[in-house]
């Protein structure tokens, strides 16, 4: 992971984010022609998830079948299983294909990649990721996504100080108020699960609202049941 994160700390021009990485002998025309429609996407929009995703996949795909055990990059120790080192191979090729994107100033999907990626070693850097990710995302998609990233790693606290620095409840996708409520939740803060319930109300969006409402509903109810009983 240190080799990974040394990848993040080189400097990629936003002229070149995106360009197409030198191939193989044994590289195929079609995938080719298939990479640089891609990677031109992602050039006018880097934060294209279905491009990001299909670019992503084809170098997992490439990193797999051309791994050098004498790379010092992806050479794996003696005790890696062969699923483990192609699980390896694969981060590095999407965490130097994700940070040479992140390069573009207005990218917030690869910090998204990043963060996702760096969480289990470098927690910290993470959250650092994920912020510059909700702060390049007026919408925010971005903060939603890394509110479930902190979420699904049992980083609920984390995930609140993310969303109560960067959530702007009137502006920002209902997803964002959602994800707080059960932030606040796992944390064991439910007056704050309902205050964020409260600031969800008041989204423009009503219907987006009505949606989200019964499933928060009854996990702030099935919350405060199992307080009652282990009380």
């Amino acid at each position: 992971m240190p080799r990974i994160r040394s990848l993040l700390r080189r400097p990629f021009a936003a002229a070149t984010a995106g360009a197409r990485r030198p191939q193989p002998p044994d590289h195929r025309r079609g995938e080719t022609v298939l990479e640089d429609a891609l990677r031109t996407m992602l050039i006018d929009d880097p934060n294209d998830v279905r491009a990001f995703d299909a670019l992503a996949d084809l170098v997992r795909r490439r990193a797999v079948a051309s791994a050098n055990p004498e790379d010092p990059l992806t050479a794996p120790a003696d005790d890696e299983t062969a699923a483990e080192q192609r699980q390896r191979a694969e981060e590095v090729a999407v965490w130097a294909l994700a940070a040479e994107l992140a390069g573009h100033p207005r990218a917030w999907y690869p910090l998204i990649e990043l963060g996702r990626l760096s969480l289990a070693s470098d927690p910290e850097g993470a959250v650092r990721r994920l912020a510059t990710a909700a702060d390049r995302d007026p919408a925010g998609e971005a903060l939603a996504a890394g509110l479930e990233i902190l979420r699904d790693a049992g980083l609920p606290g984390e995930a609140l100080s993310l969303g109560v620095g960067h959530w702007r409840s009137r502006e920002h996708d209902s997803a964002v108020g959602g994800q707080m409520v059960l932030a606040a939740l796992e944390a064991g803060r439910p007056d704050e699960a309902r205050q964020h319930l409260e600031a969800l109300a008041a989204h423009p969006d009503a219907a987006a609202v009505a949606r989200l409402r019964p499933a928060l509903d009854k996990a702030i109810a099935e919350y405060t049941a199992s307080q009652q009983t282990a009380h």
